[in-house]
């Protein structure tokens, strides 16, 4: 098969069905994600292919959904499970930490849990409370999950294969207000860069943005207004969230001397706030401005039509890139 243009939802949905004809241990489980195909219709097709034993529609209960994918874990089956929106998550979040996370290292590596769980990540589609979230600082604080947050097709094709793959837990946050933006993807061609690493998107020399999932289109469209303005941003994807690939955003930090780091998240306990504070220890003497960061407010995620003055936009991006070259 050689290169072609989907969407990141659809091409999830490539990666889902060429790992379930793969492996049959594969399995999928989650709420309307058999004959529906899901609310963004990630999973269409794969109940007509594999039937409701490998695409299994679940009752309303994630907590329900991930205890019963540990079960299936221990017994040798490889669950990738769906929460329907990331605000959906939290009645799971106990299996999640205090299960999925833990048997591994509670074993002492005996019982395995290759186990994906799929959360539609972020903002910007005008939705209901909950169905807005970015909670990945409340997971990545937790030992024993990986965290992979794809920004373009060929990643969320590759990452979501990646993911399966992996015996350790795994968490793909999907962004979902860009589901629709299409890209390359090339199912034949394996990346040559681990999906735990960052990837330079955009080499610059002034300084350093730093993004992830939604906010990498923001953070490109950012560099290439900047660069209208005689500005070099070099933009960095960080693509995991745990583990956090320190060394890649280390090396460029060193080189320009600033660092933005956008995300949807609060700014308050964020990941970006760890970041900056490994940052600031390892380049303490390269660095020229204070780490800055760019991302959502304190406060509960606000109705749709208020959205737009919550997330990150292009103005707050070169703002916060204005404060870190005055210095």
């Amino acid at each position: 098969m050689s290169s072609t243009t989907l969407p990141i939802a659809k091409a999830i949905t490539a990666g889902l069905r060429d790992a379930m004809r793969a492996d049959d241990r594969v399995m999928m489980m989650g709420e309307d994600i058999g004959v529906l195909g899901g609310v963004f219709r990630v999973t269409d097709g794969l109940h007509a292919e594999f039937g409701d034993l490998r695409v299994v529609d679940t009752p309303l209960a994630e907590a329900g959904i991930v205890g019963t994918a540990v079960g299936l874990a221990v017994r040798g089956y490889r669950p990738v499970v769906e929460i329907q929106f990331d605000g959906f998550v939290f009645p799971a979040y106990s299996q999640i930490t205090t299960q999925l996370a833990k048997m591994h290292y509670r074993t002492q590596g005996r019982v395995r849990m290759p186990i994906v769980i799929r959360i539609p990540h972020g903002g910007g589609i005008g939705a209901v409370e909950h169905h807005s979230e970015s909670p990945e600082a409340l997971f990545a604080h937790t030992a024993g999950l990986r965290i992979l947050a794809p920004g373009d097709s060929q990643d969320a094709y590759w990452m979501t294969r990646q993911a399966i793959e992996t015996d350790d837990p795994v968490i793909m946050l999907e962004p979902k207000r860009r589901y629709w933006l299409k890209g390359d993807v090339d199912p034949d061609q394996r990346p040559e860069l681990s999906p735990w690493q960052a990837r330079v998107l955009r080499p610059g020399t002034d300084a350093t943005l730093l993004a992830w999932g939604p906010s990498v289109p923001l953070a490109m469209e950012s560099a290439e207004a900047a660069a209208e303005e005689g500005t070099d941003l070099e933009v960095i994807d960080a693509r995991s969230l745990s583990p956090v690939d320190f060394p890649t955003i280390i090396e460029s930090v060193q080189r320009t001397g600033r660092l933005v780091i956008v995300h949807e998240a609060p700014v308050l306990g964020g990941l970006g706030g760890e970041i900056a504070a490994r940052v600031t220890e390892q380049c303490f003497y390269h660095l020229e401005a204070p780490v800055l960061r760019v991302g959502g407010y304190h406060a509960p995620y606000p109705p749709a039509r208020m959205e737009h003055a919550y997330l990150p936009d292009l103005d707050r991006v070169l703002d916060a890139v204005d404060r870190a070259l005055e210095h």
